[in-house]
């Protein structure tokens, strides 16, 4: 019996039972890797020897009674995450021999939950890009169209799961980085709320891996079932056992509802600042249909929404608020002088962009005071809705583009083109305010490219959207795996 596809769930109660062992699993999936990765390249830092011993110790604490979470689940992790002995590179040629001396907080509660990391899966240069590709690894292909990305900046591990190389997978997320590779590749994604998975060790080479909470950023579960991210989301919520976790202990609510009946959605499929692809807008009205048809309350407009303009301004000064922190002073310059030189009517995502390089500490407060209004502004919102539905990007998985300058590339909608980044529009709906958002898979495009959709719940009520796409998920398909 082949075991690859097969969620977390269904191997913890087949490992219970005896059906099968960790040491079994382990190696069909190494077994698949090597067969089928040449052609993906998702795992870009194999560590089969230590997962397989790891399977083993799996297996032996179980036969001595143990039965944690996730023992004996193979897995996969993020490159970016440092993990003892293996490279942290962050796809950055210079630091292609940092080779960190610890685990990243979440790579020891995986440990500790017994899961068997088979490796590292590849990243965009930095992180920084929708796509997944760098010099030290190469280009990780989406599974369903080698022709395309597979997303960014968890893109090997969306196109791990996809592949069947792992059962779980770790990712991360600030400007759509778990939802978007699971967008493209078919698979379910969490983004947490802001600060409620701990990030230690989740941090660009050299480090030192500090307990630091990095604005809008966030680490997060992905994996092939909806019930499956839940599971891994348990693993990995809590503060940093050196910092708030000294003292906190976390208790998430549970879901708002256990029935679809029960809940009250709102849909959105067009955003100000560009048009949603006619195959994502189909994907959202399945959803919407599903909804409906299971006897929720659906409504397509609501003055309760926050303004998705100003939400978009505010998100893409907050994004690019630190990126020029360490520009060369005569390069920083020249970008203030071209912040000058904005006419103050301009509210174009670019101006946003640049001014936000440029923020002073009194821009970056005065723009933080204004996302304290939006999240106020969410709350009185989510005393009326339980969640929203929208896109992620406009587009399915688009073709690979490895122009160097990113302003020059453009992403195609219906035949029209736009700039490249106006995409991330969709995702900081739920990043600017730090909302919890579930990616979840929701059919084929007319070429027959994964579409997903992404369910946006309250802050720190996580349990809500994920509650909610396990309930559409045998509406919707959930996850198909690749032909």
């Amino acid at each position: 019996m082949e075991w690859n596809f097969r969620t977390a769930g269904q191997l913890s109660a087949a490992l219970r039972a005896g059906e099968v062992t960790s040491a079994e699993l382990t190696d069909e999936a190494i077994a698949r890797v090597e067969r089928d990765d040449d052609a993906i390249n998702a795992i870009c830092v194999p560590d089969f020897a230590r997962a397989r011993a790891a399977a083993r110790g799996a297996d032996q604490a179980r036969a001595r009674g143990a039965d944690r979470p996730l023992l004996g689940i193979p897995v996969t992790v993020k490159e970016s995450y440092d993990i003892a002995g293996l490279p942290t590179t962050w796809g950055m040629p210079q630091h292609r021999d940092h080779v960190p001396s610890e685990d990243a907080v979440q790579v020891a509660r995986l440990k500790a939950a017994g899961a068997v990391v088979l490796g590292k899966t590849n990243v965009p240069l930095g992180l920084q890009d929708i796509q997944s590709f760098n010099e030290i690894y190469g280009t990780t292909n989406n599974p369903w169209d080698h022709r395309r990305t597979s997303g960014g900046s968890s893109g090997g591990s969306a196109a791990a799961l996809a592949s069947g190389f792992g059962v779980l997978s770790i990712g991360s997320d600030l400007a759509g980085s778990l939802r978007t590779p699971a967008h493209f590749c078919g698979i379910y994604a969490h983004k947490p709320t802001l600060g409620l998975a701990a990030t230690r060790g989740m941090v660009p080479p050299p480090g030192p891996a500090l307990p630091v909470e990095f604005d809008l950023a966030v680490v997060g579960p992905m994996a092939r079932a909806a019930r499956d991210l839940t599971l891994l989301l348990d693993v990995m919520a809590g503060p940093d056992p050196l910092t708030s976790g000294a003292a906190y202990h976390l208790t998430l609510p549970p879901a708002r509802h256990e029935h679809l009946r029960d809940f009250r959605v709102l849909v959105l499929d067009e955003h100000p600042f560009i048009p949603t692809g006619s195959a994502v807008r189909a994907g959202v009205n399945r959803v919407a249909d599903a909804l409906a048809d299971g006897g929720a309350r659906v409504e397509r407009h609501s003055p309760l929404l926050p303004d998705l303009t100003e939400a978009a301004m505010l998100y893409r000064q907050l994004l690019f608020s630190g990126s020029a922190a360490h520009f060369p002073v005569e390069e920083y310059e020249q970008l203030r002088t071209r912040a000058a030189a904005l006419n103050a009517d301009d509210q174009s995502l670019d101006a946003a962009l640049l001014r936000g390089m440029v923020s002073s500490h009194r821009d970056w407060l005065e723009a933080n005071n204004r996302r304290e209004l939006h999240r106020r502004g969410w709350r009185r919102f989510f005393a009326e809705f339980d969640a929203v539905v929208c896109p992620i990007t406009p587009t399915p998985a688009f073709p690979h583009d490895h122009n160097p300058d990113p302003r020059e590339r453009r992403i195609d909608i219906d035949g029209a083109e736009y700039p490249y980044f106006d995409q991330l529009v969709w995702a900081g709906l739920p990043t600017m305010p730090g909302l919890p958002a579930t990616a979840v898979p929701v059919g084929r495009s007319p070429e027959g490219l994964p579409v997903g959709v992404q369910l946006v719940g309250p802050m720190f009520e996580d349990r809500t959207p994920l509650r909610l796409a396990e309930l559409l998920e045998p509406k919707t398909g959930g996850f198909q795996a690749p032909k």
